[in-house]
């Protein structure tokens, strides 16, 4: 099995490399990710410029490639054969803070796994529900903190699950993993989930810098969400791993079969049809 290993972090985060030494146990990896943090980056692409890909030493002395692309064109690059390496899955992760519900729409972890899809091959998106990402704390705050943040449950539990989704996961679907941050000790098992849903409490708040420039501020409440089992959201809460199978199809067939009975020629210039 041939896994192409991506991120949004960036290709220096721990739980990239987390994520390599669990699948190397059950595959072939290949790692190529950006060179730097990509994270809320969604499924957006480098269009209209050339992409940069530099062999890079990881911490553990490993190879691998940084892009200086976002999540989805590390996957492309793969794909179009630059590696000469034809992936049978994308593995995306392990992302440092939680991707449930809504959130996975603007996830660049999730959109990598998405183009699982486009290029035929099954994707997993893995995600660590942490506090705190790892990018936005200071250099001395995260060397204080490593230990508490639990890669390998939701590494080793992932590996396992891309044998599983390589044999058996339906064409045109991936699977976003989320794992509550606890040792593999304490973790209550897992859980099949569909996505929750949040509900953001964000503000304008305009600030000023010491030169009387004006900018705005608007992301900077902590989102919640609502109540409901069978979530994502209420899997974390009970302290299991959630996987949630997710899809493309973004047609509304009810509002298709609705606006099908509109007169919408009527709309036309000129009354045209």
């Amino acid at each position: 099995m041939r896994i192409v290993l991506t991120n949004d972090d960036g290709i220096d985060a721990p739980g990239l490399l987390a994520a390599r030494a669990a699948l190397e146990k059950v595959g072939d990896v290949l790692v190529v990710a950006p060179d730097r943090n990509r994270s809320g980056v969604a499924r957006g692409i480098s269009f209209g410029r050339s992409l940069r890909v530099e062999e890079h030493e990881m911490a553990d002395g490993g190879v691998g490639y940084a892009c200086n692309g976002t999540p989805v064109d590390c996957v492309r690059l793969v794909a179009l054969g630059l590696m000469d390496f034809e992936p049978d899955v994308v593995v995306s992760g392990i992302n440092h803070g939680e991707n449930l519900g809504d959130d996975i729409t603007y996830s660049g972890t999730v959109a990598a796994a998405f183009e699982g899809i486009m290029i035929g091959v099954p994707g997993i998106a893995a995600s660590l529900c942490t506090h705190r990402p790892w990018h936005q704390s200071t250099r001395d705050d995260l060397h204080s903190n490593e230990k508490k943040l639990h890669f390998e449950p939701v590494a080793n539990f992932v590996a396992r699950l891309a044998k599983v989704a390589y044999q058996g996961l339906p064409p045109g679907r991936i699977l976003s993993v989320n794992a509550p941050n606890l040792p593999e000790e304490e973790i209550r098992g897992v859980r099949a989930t569909k996505l929750g849903r949040r509900f953001y409490n964000d503000e304008l708040i305009r600030v000023e810098d010491d030169q009387g420039r004006v900018a705005y501020d608007i992301y900077n409440n902590p989102p919640g969400h609502h109540e409901e089992e069978g979530t994502d959201f209420s899997a974390i809460e009970r302290g299991e791993i959630s996987v949630t199978p997710v899809h493309l199809q973004l047609t509304d067939e009810a509002g298709l079969e609705e606006i099908s009975a509109w007169d919408l020629s009527s709309l036309m210039e000129n009354g045209r049809r």
